[in-house]
């Protein structure tokens, strides 16, 4: 970090009690003289901020495909890239009214106001005053100068007070600059809320989507093997099998329709969690969300842009990367507390022991000033919070390389989950293909006695589970890219 060296002292003006004639002329000439004194030191102690440098790779290594030619995705709106009108609105609706994000704001509200409270420092605190007050002094003090004081006192007193420091070596500068890195900072944690909760809502809306496909692949089969048990006890009646297949065939329909609760389960938690991120009681989507929809797909391919584009995008980052920029800044803030400061104290108004002469000229009154304290003897505070300060820095610094270190890592692991499971449902394609054209032949060599009723119960329990693997696979390729949007930092304008 780069230091700023002063050369002059630290200088702290308070204006204090004021007399005279013209005390407002006299603090104007002392007001000038510090202003002119802050132009030309113009430092502040402590090191300077310097935006670290993070080196990244030139490519995602785990890009393999060709994107040539592929356009940009619109990474502040990626959930349109489902084409889900209903997604779209719970979205929209999310933004609108999610707790979180409105603790957020609250939030920003805070460090905004606490901003105004630094900045505050940099000028003149005015207070006016009024006063009436009846003293009596004891006549058995013991006091021979008590005697001849009357037995009671009036003090009527009017005027005002201020106070003024001027920031030579920069202590209120830095915490200036230090609630200004806090305010960014909470305003790029907000935006790392809105990513969550726009991931969050998407993941809960395919988990819904998911669960009601796997339903349909459920019932449908549910519907396939009730056929097939019926086929077993007409020819069990008829004496052309055995029992054992009509069995078989009552174990294997329950079996399936042993997990329809489980999935409906599923399906109903994710639509109370959704009611949640919208601010709503858990139940209120239930109507909205229970008919049945298909699992909203992607495109194969996205671009995921360079790297170092995370630095600017990624809210963490960003936020990260204003918290080391606010512990900077208050090293300077306990450094300044090493030098000595100036005072200069001032007031003036109108003091009376009588109220008919309270506003004559020999009524006012008015002092002025400078005073200087320097710390000589803390056993070693100041310099131990100096001390703090250049830990807790180091530490945001840390932080920083970590949070930078985590996005990539989230980039390229969403990556290459997007990629392998597109792999993953193409085979699954092909094998429910194949598992539903054994299934029908399988029933029909049963139907001519060629085959036992064994074949077509291993066939419908291949068919089953490959129809229930892909509608999962399906899920996880749209959970996956909605991982790697909310990696790459999507779901917000780049200022």
């Amino acid at each position: 970090m780069k230091s700023a060296a002063c050369l002059m002292p630290r200088a702290t003006l308070r204006i204090g009690r004021m007399q005279g004639r013209q005390p407002l002329r006299a603090l104007f000439r002392l007001a000038v003289g510090g202003l002119v004194v802050v132009l030309v030191a113009g430092c502040a102690v402590g090191p300077d901020f310097v935006r670290p440098s993070s080196p990244m790779p030139e490519k995602w290594a785990e890009a393999t495909r060709d994107l040539a030619g592929v356009e940009p995705p619109n990474l502040a709106h990626w959930w349109t890239i489902f084409r889900d009108p209903k997604l779209n609105s719970l979205v929209d609706r999310a933004v609108q009214s999610n707790l979180d994000l409105r603790l957020a704001e609250a939030r920003i509200r805070e460090a905004r106001a606490q901003r105004v409270v630094a900045g505050a420092a940099l000028y003149p605190e005015i207070d006016v005053s009024g006063e009436y007050s009846r003293s009596r002094n004891s006549l058995n003090a013991g006091s021979s100068a008590a005697s001849s004081v009357p037995e009671g006192v009036n003090l009527y007193q009017a005027g005002f007070d201020a106070a003024w420091e001027i920031d030579v070596f920069g202590g209120v500068r830095r915490s200036v600059e230090a609630a200004t890195a806090d305010l960014a900072a909470t305003e790029d944690h907000r935006r790392s809320v809105l990513v969550t909760l726009l991931a969050e809502v998407a993941r809960n809306y395919l988990e819904v989507r998911g669960r009601q496909t796997r339903l349909a692949v459920a019932e449908k089969n549910i519907f396939s093997q009730q056929k097939a048990l019926e086929i077993a006890q007409v020819r069990y009646q008829a004496g052309l099998s055995s029992q054992l297949d009509v069995a078989q065939a009552q174990a294997q329909l329950a079996t399936t329709e042993a997990g329809v609760p489980q999935l409906e389960t599923a399906m109903r938690q994710a639509i109370h969690q959704l009611g949640v991120l919208l601010g709503q009681p858990p139940e209120s989507l239930l109507d909205e969300l229970l008919g049945a929809a298909a699992i909203p797909a992607g495109p194969p391919a996205i671009p995921a842009g360079l790297p170092s584009d995370l630095l600017r995008r990624r809210p963490d980052v960003r936020q990260a990367e204003q918290e080391l920029a606010a512990a900077t800044a208050r090293i300077g803030v306990a450094t300044a507390n090493l030098f000595p400061r100036f005072y200069l104290t001032g007031a003036a108004g109108l003091a009376s022991g009588d109220a008919s002469d309270f506003f004559q000229d020999s009524s006012r009154f008015w002092s002025i000033g400078p005073t200087i304290r320097w710390p000589v003897f803390t056993a070693g505070r100041l310099r131990a919070q100096v001390e703090v300060q250049n830990a807790r820095q180091e530490q945001a610094a840390i932080r920083y390389e970590q949070t930078v270190l985590t996005a990539l890592q989230d980039v390229e692991g969403a990556l290459v989950a997007y990629t392998k499971e597109q792999v993953t449902r193409d085979s699954l394609v092909q094998a429910v293909k194949a598992n539903r054209q054994a299934a029908d032949i399988a029933n029909e060599l049963y139907l001519r006695g060629l085959v036992d009723f064994l074949n077509v119960i291993v066939s419908q329990r291949s068919l089953n589970n490959s129809e229930d693997q892909l509608a999962q696979s399906a899920q996880r390729v749209s959970e996956n890219l909605v991982a790697l949007y909310k990696a790459l930092g999507g779901g917000w304008e780049v200022n």
